[in-house]
């Protein structure tokens, strides 16, 4: 009788875990898109690589600050020999013995601020300054990106389970439907074969509805991931964000959007910008440079003099002579740099273009296919009664059934495929427009 008690109660115990560890979550799509973009790796590194253009314009900006360089020395020396030559030892005639000197120390301070470099330090900071927002840019596209990717995650998830709920409906009237004709064949109405037939359709659809279970669980598993939930977490979905979005829009519109929001266009754009500053700035290395200099002057040699309050203040002039040959090579690859940003921005037109009619033929397509499959659903159940009627009434045999009940199910479940098909559709067009984030705010 322990024996048994102790095993009832690591049963309750195991059910209990099991029942803690699979919570349930309700999620409504713009809760999911908050999420998955507070969650998102890639948004983070993203963030990422925004502190960093952000540091290299600051970097950039610094050096029209001052430099300054500080150095001394403590030197030990052997037994030195001086002779200084002043006007007045020569003049004396002094012979005496020169000093002993076994140490020196001396200590330096120079300061130089930039007064003109050529534009490279002008260049620079603009050329940071467009790096900087072409990142920014990136981070807006790659959260489009990531909203994108959670909208169809989000639609994947709906269509498994409504796959499974679809196909659970299927099973119970499959399994009702054998059990009748069971006592139909008991009864000597029905044929062995015909039971038989039946029986198997049960059994497909019981496995039809593992393999739904089965897509269901790794669709619930990717939305945690994404969301940065736990994996034993099951989403109960709010489908009420999932309908058909009212848009007068033609393609012209979308196009035209697309060519002025994309982001990455833009970036493409500011990275040229980059090149062609980068292009003055090398050219800068050709004229000299010219900068205000001060310093401060220490030295001590024991017994052969010392300096102390050596101030100088003056302008410095510096000119790489080598600049005029070295330069040129410099230039053309810069140059370079610039070609290949507009052929490239050539290209994403070109992309651009056809990204956006392929998305808007993508759309029109999936919103008449729900249309279709509406019909087809509507005729789907009519010939299933139809043939049920028949099947009643010994006119129609028990392959006509079972078919035509595999058609009603089977519209059924493109119906709601198609809804969800065309919802992602019509926010992948906005995607590749550059509207989605904007068109989520409303």
């Amino acid at each position: 009788m322990k024996n048994k008690l102790t095993d009832l109660v690591i049963v309750l115990s195991l059910l209990s875990l099991q029942a803690n560890a699979q919570e349930k979550k309700m999620l409504s799509l713009n809760e999911a898109i908050d999420l998955s973009i507070q969650n998102s790796k890639q948004l983070k590194i993203s963030d990422a690589k925004i502190e960093e253009t952000t540091a290299a314009l600051k970097e950039a900006v610094e050096r029209k600050l001052p430099d300054a360089k500080v150095s001394g020395s403590y030197l030990r020396l052997n037994t030195a020999n001086f002779d200084l030559k002043t006007k007045s030892s020569n003049n004396s005639g002094n012979t005496g013995e020169s000093p002993k000197v076994s140490q020196a120390m001396y200590g330096l301070l120079n300061v130089s601020l930039p007064i003109y470099t050529g534009g490279k330090i002008k260049y620079g900071i603009e050329s940071a300054q467009f790096l900087e927002k072409a990142t920014k840019l990136d981070a807006e596209e790659d959260k489009d990106e990531v909203i994108q990717n959670t909208i169809e995650a989000f639609a994947n998830l709906f269509k498994a389970k409504t796959a499974v709920r679809l196909v659970k409906e299927n099973l119970v009237q499959a399994q009702q439907r054998a059990k009748d004709l069971s006592n139909l064949e008991k009864n000597g109405l029905l044929a062995r074969n015909d039971l038989l037939k039946a029986e198997l359709q049960s059994s497909d659809t019981e496995l039809n509805l593992l393999d739904a279970e089965n897509n269901w669980q790794i669709a619930n598993i990717n939305m945690n991931l994404m969301l940065g939930l736990s994996t034993s977490t099951e989403l109960v979905l709010d489908t009420a964000g999932i309908e058909k979005k009212e848009d007068s829009r033609v393609l012209d519109d979308y196009l035209n959007a697309a060519l002025g929001s994309r982001k990455d266009m833009m970036a493409i754009d500011y990275r040229k910008k980059a090149a062609e500053s980068g292009v003055k700035a090398t050219k800068g290395e050709l004229y000299p440079s010219l900068a205000l200099t001060g310093g401060y002057i220490a030295a001590d040699i024991p017994n052969v003099f010392s300096v102390t309050n050596a101030v100088n203040v003056g302008v410095g002039v510096s000119y790489n002579i080598g600049s005029l040959w070295k330069t040129r090579s410099k230039v053309k690859q810069a140059e370079a740099r610039v070609k290949q940003f507009s052929i490239t921005e050539s290209i994403m037109d070109d992309n651009i273009r056809l990204q956006v009619n392929k998305s808007y033929l993508n759309l029109l397509s999936s919103r008449k296919k729900i249309d279709v499959y509406l019909k087809a659903v509507e005729q789907a159940q009519e010939n299933y009664r139809i043939i049920k009627n028949k099947f009643d009434n010994n006119l129609a045999t028990t392959t006509e059934l079972l078919d035509a009940d595999v058609a009603q199910l089977q519209s059924r479940l493109s119906y709601t495929l198609a809804r969800a098909d065309a919802f992602v559709a019509y926010h992948k067009l906005l995607q590749t427009t550059g509207l989605l984030g904007a068109e989520l705010k409303k």
